[in-house]
């Protein structure tokens, strides 16, 4: 088994990192890596749908899509996230059990009662400590999972919690857990770094045969590549989810407005505006300017800002694009 101990703290550059494993070697592959504050989505996944915009942009916390399916998890540097990527047969690689395993030994090792529960999850009295998610390719598994050991969890439940009731599709929902860090459960304390090298000693102890490796300049190059192509993109953070309709009802100087937006691969394919208006104004060209807009802040400010307001249109561009978002 290679064995890597990443550094890198880029979340696009490690979930490339992961798919060109998965699809480039024929080794089997054991990774620990750590990621700056990020909210990951899972493949099948409404990224807008999982997050609270207002507070992830206010925060600077990156939107990532991993290639594998099941929840939203939020990562930081108080967060070990480990992979293994596994050959197998067919029928017989997915597996939540076999790769939770040895972090289960770990942990019992530093006299931490964690168990595995539910389908995927490991926990502390209850409490997750631990998300997983698995991918298949070919005759290998991707096996991935978040390992909350000191992460600011208030900021996580603030970034996972959003409106479950403004959207609707057919996307993968998230199932929202009480959750706990290890740090606080150890009689001994230790640091991240000191977790990451006790559990990669364990894999090397575990998986006879195993070497260190290190990404070649050319391993590097070609994740950057993949990086740059998919993983930073719009198209695949965004444009990814499943078809979806957004409804959002607020009131404005004591008048109800809605908005209805009908998204497919990420951009806005009918807009409506309804609202107790006195006298009906013509905002038919207003719904227009958004219709065929990514349903992206960023776009939309700007086609608001150049757009023509009917008289008697009561909201703001910059009220409208609030509660869009």
């Amino acid at each position: 088994m290679l064995c890597i101990a990443n550094s890198c703290t880029d979340p696009y550059f490690n979930l490339a990192a992961e798919e060109y494993l998965l699809h480039n070697f024929s080794e089997n592959c054991f990774m620990l890596w750590r990621n700056e504050n990020t909210v990951v989505v899972g493949k099948h996944q409404n990224a807008l749908a999982e997050i609270n915009p207002g507070f992830v942009r206010e925060n600077e916390i990156r939107i990532a899509r991993r290639i594998s399916g099941g929840g939203t998890v939020y990562h930081d540097m108080g967060n070990l996230n480990f992979t293994f990527i596994m050959n197998g047969k067919h029928g017989h690689l997915v597996d939540f059990r076999k790769y939770t395993r040895p972090i289960l030994e770990v942990l019992h090792k530093l006299s931490v009662d964690a168990r595995f529960q539910g389908r995927n999850d490991l926990t502390i009295n209850g409490k997750k400590i631990s998300g997983n998610a698995e991918h298949v390719y070919r005759k290998r598994v991707l096996h991935h999972g978040t390992l909350l050991f000191l992460s600011e969890l208030g900021k996580l439940n603030l970034a996972l919690s959003a409106d479950p009731l403004r959207y609707k599709s057919k996307a993968v929902k998230s199932i929202r857990s009480q959750v706990t860090n290890i740090r606080e459960h150890l009689k001994t304390p230790i640091d991240i770094i000191q977790f990451r090298d006790m559990i990669l000693e364990h894999i090397m102890q575990s998986f006879p045969g195993s070497v260190f490796y290190e990404f070649t300049e050319d391993d590097m190059k070609a994740i950057n590549r993949l990086k740059t192509e998919k993983y930073s993109t719009w198209e695949w953070i965004f444009g990814y989810s499943p078809e979806y309709e957004l409804e959002k009802s607020f009131l404005v100087d004591g008048c109800r407005l809605t908005i209805r937006l009908n998204v497919t691969g990420g951009i806005i394919r009918k807009a409506r505006i309804d609202g107790d208006f006195q006298e009906t104004p013509d905002i038919r060209r207003l719904e227009m300017s958004l219709e065929g807009a990514r349903h992206d802040e960023n776009e939309l400010t700007g086609k608001l800002e150049s757009a023509v307001f009917p008289e008697g249109f009561f909201i703001t561009p910059r009220e409208l694009i609030t509660a869009i978002f």
